[in-house]
């Protein structure tokens, strides 16, 4: 028998089948707050106890569907540009060894595919983000996706395309592989590529955040304007997290390269989307 998205959640802490109530406001008043303050709140133990596994081996069963490409990358994911001055963050690149599950390849029956489509989770976020309403992609490659980080491997410093971010842990490495961030490094007026810099380079530890997570906490993150990572995995399990990508506007697909980029194919859908902002990535 198939259980209700209801059932999935910890709905004594996150009432998502009663929209407005007295519990919804609290908890949407709690992340509003949160994301305000640092640009980043975790709902925990979304997941109720009991779909924990399940959400695990769900992703686990599918991690072998990732597109893996080690590639060579810098901070805003741009082609190298050797006209940039040296001290530029853009010059400095490193390896990004994280794989994405596409979601074409994800089963609808997965708890976190039911959870991407649900009306009422998507209601509550909206909700969360100070949004009107939120949309799911229409891309059938990066509206949902499973982000795998394999041991020895990490996901390196970088912005989101998207403003806002909703992700969720599913399995948890022994050790490494702590999400970083500093919150609101840039804005949509001003890139600050002195202190993107200077963290990328190992300095300004003091606006670095760590973010210890657990499998089923619900995370929403400004991605856009705060820079981040996942640090490398250690021990022999892999960091496995789901990422649910949502727009202001329907109708919205991947362009064409970054798509290619990440899982080494494109699909008809993909073509050039309209940017918000002229920030470098």
């Amino acid at each position: 028998m198939t259980v209700a998205v209801t059932d999935i959640v910890d709905t004594a802490r996150y009432p998502l089948h009663d929209p407005g109530g007295e519990g919804w406001v609290r908890a949407v008043e709690s992340v509003r707050a949160e994301l305000r303050e640092s640009g980043c709140s975790v709902l925990r133990d979304f997941v109720a106890a009991e779909h924990r596994e399940a959400l695990r081996a769900e992703c686990a069963s599918i991690a072998d569907r990732a597109y893996y490409e080690e590639q060579t990358v810098n901070v805003y994911n741009t082609a190298p540009d050797d006209s940039l001055p040296d001290w530029h963050p853009a010059r400095r690149t490193t390896l990004r060894g994280n794989a994405f599950v596409a979601r074409e390849d994800i089963p609808a029956e997965h708890l976190i595919h039911r959870l991407y489509t649900d009306e009422l989770f998507h209601r509550f976020l909206a909700d969360c983000l100070e949004r009107p309403q939120i949309h799911p992609l229409e891309d059938p490659l990066a509206g949902l996706v499973v982000n795998i980080v394999n041991p020895g491997k990490e996901h390196p410093w970088h912005f989101d395309t998207n403003e806002f971010a909703v992700s969720m842990l599913t399995q948890q490495p022994r050790s490494g592989g702590v999400f970083e961030y500093c919150p609101h490094i840039r804005s949509a007026e001003s890139e600050n590529f002195a202190d993107v810099g200077e963290v990328i380079t190992g300095g300004g530890r003091d606006r670095v955040r760590e973010l210890p997570l657990r499998p089923g906490d619900l995370q929403l993150f400004h991605g856009r304007y705060s820079l981040h990572r996942v640090s490398a995995v250690a021990g022999e399990v892999a960091r496995h997290s789901a990422i649910f990508a949502y727009s202001d506007r329907p109708g919205v697909v991947g362009s064409a390269e970054r798509t290619r980029q990440l899982f080494g194919r494109v699909t008809a859908a993909h073509g050039t989307t309209a940017r918000t902002d002229d920030l470098l990535d």
